[in-house]
């Protein structure tokens, strides 16, 4: 159920104030992306151009950054076992420009190829698979999850180093 909107929210014109009002408000619940904030003003009935200057306002202020978020969604999803393939996919689907979300993945000090070992031991326990179907099964399992073919055919090769 949605919660009750606010005084500014309901009123048929919008002004810059209530504009960044309402962007701020949803930018202290947690990072958006820029295009995630237009989609959700826009949403709202906000028109596109006052959409545009608040967006570029907040930007200059530092309120909204792409960058901040693309760090904070990589820690988040990596957290959860995700790989640097399906996070990249997810912040491209955000808005996000493919320089920053390259960035991102290379300035959170993961270890992808520890996560993938990691991932796979978790779901299918600390043995290598046995069998071409074993290995398959879990080989399109960490596919899913957003590991590159290099860091699944590490995570199921036994306890080698990474490259």
């Amino acid at each position: 159920m949605r919660a009750r909107r606010s005084a500014d929210e309901d009123a048929p014109g919008w002004t810059a104030a209530s504009v960044e009002a309402v962007a701020v408000r949803l930018l202290a619940r947690r990072e958006h992306s820029r295009h995630e904030l237009a989609r959700k003003l826009a949403a709202r009935g906000v028109p596109e151009e006052l959409v545009a200057s608040v967006l570029a306002r907040l930007a200059e202020r530092n309120l909204q950054s792409d960058d901040r978020y693309a760090e904070s969604l990589v820690t988040s999803r990596a957290g959860r076992g995700q790989g640097p393939v399906r996070i990249r996919r997810e912040l491209v689907e955000r808005g996000v420009a493919s320089e920053a979300a390259e960035q991102a993945l290379s300035g959170a000090g993961q270890d992808w190829f520890d996560l993938a070992r990691q991932v796979r031991r978790r779901r299918f326990g600390a043995a290598v698979p046995p069998d071409w179907k074993s290995r398959a099964q879990q080989s399109r399992f960490l596919e899913y999850r957003g590991f590159t073919g290099e860091q699944i055919r590490h995570a199921l090769g036994g306890e080698e180093e990474a490259p």
